[in-house]
């Protein structure tokens, strides 16, 4: 039997608790996995609130690290000892699992576990973000929101680090100082702020062609009030809670504008294709250009007060949670 973070019934972190599972030897096609980390994200949240209708009970979790441990019949091209990551994919908040290796993706050595656990998903969002659902370019200017957050710091990173000037909203000083170290050459300040007055003071009116938004609720009307025309805004979350209803006329009364709201699964289906992404990622950080922040560290027996931390937006960059 080994330990596994449960929700029976939708709620607030209160309905999170530790049970006792049994995980079986891997049958045919399958490897079983001793999983070391999991990340912390808001799509957890999303399905423990029931937000994300789900079958209970449920293990969270969508971002797992760990050790191939066995490998049922039929399984190659991996062995008892290969360290790995997986995302988009639930049941992270396990000290086991059996998992269908067509999600693995091999960790290069100098990628530690905890690293690992804050930058996959996080990392490969970043990447189909900029590279796919809004190709950006050197010379283009950008709007991210929560650019302290965990998807934030890594997409400031990585934008600028391809010549793209970064404009970032942050809830506080002390996370904006964060942004700033990101690469944003404008922090827009303050859950209140006049974020398309200050974009368009720094552009010079031109505004963005392409906002980015986890937030949802809280900045969508200044999401698209910040675009140019024929802007992009691209809603990735909704941390602040889901947008309401829209009409689509509205869309093209601001000036032709355009919404999309990208899924991570719809962007890794081809593993061949994820493997390209978490490359990029990992060479991006071997190399320094994303630099990871790895304070929030939470032992498997505090994942409510992790929960509670990301919700009341007490956190910036990632949160993982460690089963040892």
């Amino acid at each position: 039997m080994v330990r596994a973070i449960r929700f029976h019934r939708p709620g607030g972190p209160e309905v999170l608790q530790i049970d006792e599972i049994d995980v079986p030897a891997p049958g045919k096609g399958e490897v079983r996995l001793r999983q070391t980390a999991s990340g912390v994200n808001f799509t957890d949240i999303y399905s423990r609130s029931g937000l994300y209708p789900a079958p209970m009970p449920m293990i969270p979790g969508r971002e797992g690290v760990g050790v191939v441990e066995a490998v049922g019949p039929g399984v190659s091209g991996w062995s008892p000892g290969d360290r790995v990551a997986y995302c988009a994919l639930h049941g992270s908040y396990a000290e086991a699992r059996l998992i269908d290796p067509k999600h693995l993706i091999r960790l290069p050595d100098e990628i530690d576990d905890v690293t690992a656990a804050s930058i996959v998903l996080r990392g490969i969002t970043a990447h189909f973000l900029l590279h796919d659902v809004h190709p950006v370019k050197a010379g283009d200017t950008i709007l991210v929101h929560a650019a302290a957050g965990g998807v934030g710091l890594i997409l400031a990173q990585w934008a600028t680090a391809m010549g793209v000037r970064v404009i970032g909203t942050a809830s506080s000083e002390a996370k904006a100082a964060l942004a700033r170290e990101a690469g944003c050459a404008h922090v827009i300040t303050g859950r209140d702020a006049d974020i398309p007055g200050e974009v368009k003071a720094f552009t010079d009116g031109a505004m963005v062609g392409v906002v980015y938004d986890a937030v949802g609720r809280d900045t969508y009307v200044r999401s698209l009030d910040s675009l140019a025309r024929r802007g992009h805004l691209v809603s990735f979350g909704q941390a602040s809670g889901a947008i309401p209803p829209v009409t689509i006329q509205e869309f093209g009364n601001r000036g032709s504008l355009s919404l999309t709201r990208p899924m991570l699964g719809d962007y890794i289906a081809d593993p061949a294709q994820r493997d390209v992404r978490a490359a990029a990622l990992f060479d991006m950080v071997a190399a320094g250009r994303i630099k990871v922040r790895t304070e929030h560290v939470y032992p498997f027996e505090r994942i409510g007060q992790a929960h509670e931390d990301l919700e009341a937006g007490r956190t910036s960059g990632s949160l993982v949670l460690t089963m040892t």
